[in-house]
């Protein structure tokens, strides 16, 4: 009869992952991932390396797993940031406020940020960045796509610009994200490029 686990062992198991990829990810937020070892986060999760091997395979599959949990608040965030832009304003304020809010928080925790987007690692970890470079671009493609609809954004493939622009943000921000200085003004002129980026209709100029 194969062993089958019980409501009380499934939470524990549970538990613990969670513990694991917490503890990972307050080390990379504090050394990247070139800074965080196995051994590290068996200490920091008080468990044993085999332990954490026993959830994640390797390495690369439990810092896939840090990118996946913190990516997905980001990219919530964004997203909220958009709608509750657009519910008071314009999808220009919508698409101007998701990337806003993405760049900002960005520049909160630069070390992390920078070891999310662009630090070398693990081939699991660069599949997670495409998709979540997809995910961001998607997002920003469809809000473009209804300005287009609506008259206010001007003709353009919706997809090319959204790519391009989170191309743009993670261009930008690699050099101040490295070297974890906060620089405010380089996410203002970011903002600038991506308004211009977007378009304006016939008719509308920029500020």
């Amino acid at each position: 009869m194969a062993y089958r686990r019980t409501p009380a062992v499934r939470k524990r198991l549970d538990e613990t992952r969670v513990r694991i990829v917490t503890a990972a990810t307050r080390l990379v937020v504090e050394a990247g991932y070139g800074g965080c070892s196995v051994a590290a986060v068996a200490e920091a999760a008080g468990v044993g390396t085999g332990t954490i091997y026993g959830f994640f395979p390797s390495k690369g599959e439990l810092f896939a797993e840090v990118f996946r949990h913190r990516v997905s608040r980001e990219v919530a965030a964004a997203s909220d940031a958009g709608r509750q832009a657009l519910e008071q304003g314009t999808i220009r304020d919508s698409i101007m406020a998701s990337v806003s809010t993405f760049c900002s928080r960005a520049m909160r925790s630069p070390r992390f940020a920078y070891a999310l987007m662009v630090e070398p690692v693990d081939a699991a970890v660069g599949a997670e960045r495409l998709a979540f470079r997809d995910t961001f671009s998607d997002l920003l493609a469809s809000a473009i796509a209804i300005g287009i609809a609506n008259g206010e954004l001007v003709e353009q493939d919706p997809r090319v610009t959204g790519a391009g622009i989170i191309g743009a943000i993670s261009e930008v921000l690699i050099a101040p994200l490295a070297h974890g200085v906060a620089e405010p003004e380089v996410v203002a002129q970011l903002l600038a490029f991506v308004d211009r980026a977007i378009g304006h209709s016939e008719g509308k100029s920029v500020d």
